[in-house]
């Protein structure tokens, strides 16, 4: 009898902290429609110039270093943002009860306004996490449900994220000033912080920057597991750790990384960042150098006698999988 009452107080704590979210949510969503719609004025007024935005992201991350989520492409993004839905009230409600990464997903995804709108209902309605949302884009299910004339029911759900997870957003977390990573397994999340640690024994040269640290292309975020800075050589240099059997699109994944950070990312006196491509299954450990094409053979060389031996890297990964 007192294990159900202490359930009891386990469900109305569980009940707020959804309340919670949901209300940081709408919050943070209201922001950034606001701040999307006096961007758009600003410029339609030609008060403030295209470049005007870049220099407010500039000054934010330098008078307000705290204040996280406001870059300039995530700015653009907000002004997208408005100039999208301000002519369409109706959505007003629905923007406010999905994430902002799951805006953006429907944003860069849908192709029209009723597309926009069957995507904003169907994740307000089935509570899709930013995964989920993609797999039922990647799948067609608007153009299915359209030409078939189809109802869309909880039915057609494989998974049911908790709400939890559904607000379980990057920008909310920037928004709180607090640190949360983006989802991964606890493994794998140990697997990345024991290989940090592991780099910067290797060397003085390495300097550590951030786990998953996230890159802005178009409307869609990405994470590199690992980001360091290589004082000899010059310049950033991007760890992905793969838990399974080296694939061709690995590599195209992290040189993806590369040229997003050595356009918003890398200083004018800094030289092309490296990515080092970690891959590991049962049976063996794969360890890949990307370098950027527009480099000389003297410079590959020159990069490569200050990079980690492969080998030495191959044994670690091999005792951290084992060990795990």
């Amino acid at each position: 009898m007192i294990q159900k009452q202490f359930l009891d107080i386990v469900q109305l704590i569980r009940y707020s902290q959804v309340n919670a979210i949901k209300v940081v949510n709408t919050e943070l969503i209201n922001l950034y429609w606001n701040i999307g719609e006096y961007i758009s004025t600003k410029i339609e007024t030609q008060e403030w110039g295209q470049s005007v935005v870049k220099e407010l992201a500039q000054y934010l991350l330098k008078n307000e270093p705290q204040i996280k989520g406001f870059s300039d492409k995530n700015l653009w993004r907000m002004k997208q943002f408005y100039q999208t839905y301000k002519a369409f009230p109706k959505l007003s409600a629905l923007l406010r009860e999905i994430s902002w990464t799951n805006n953006l997903i429907i944003l860069s995804r849908a192709k029209s306004i009723e597309e926009q709108e069957f995507y904003l209902r169907l994740s307000s309605q089935e509570k899709f996490s930013s995964r989920e949302l993609e797999r039922q884009i990647n799948s067609g299910v608007f153009e299915r449900t359209i030409i078939g004339n189809a109802k869309v029911s909880s039915v057609m759900r494989e998974l049911h994220p908790d709400i939890t997870n559904t607000f379980k957003d990057s920008y909310i977390f920037d928004f709180l000033n607090l640190s949360e990573p983006h989802s991964e397994s606890d493994l794998q999340k140990g697997l990345i912080r024991q290989m940090k640690n592991f780099i910067l024994e290797l060397g003085k040269d390495f300097l550590f920057v951030s786990e998953e640290y996230k890159v802005q292309v178009g409307n869609s975020d990405f994470y590199i597991d690992l980001l360091f800075y290589h004082r000899s050589l010059q310049c950033l240099v991007a760890f992905e750790l793969k838990a399974d059997k080296f694939k061709p699109e690995h590599l195209g994944q992290i040189n993806f990384y590369l040229e997003a950070l050595d356009r918003d990312v890398k200083k004018e006196n800094e030289n092309a960042s490296i990515g080092i491509l970690l891959c590991k299954d049962k049976d063996s450990e794969v360890v890949e150098y990307a370098l950027s094409r527009s480099l000389s053979p003297t410079m590959v060389a020159e990069y490569k006698t200050h990079l980690p031996d492969k080998k030495i890297l191959q044994q670690k990964l091999h005792e951290l999988f084992n060990d795990n």
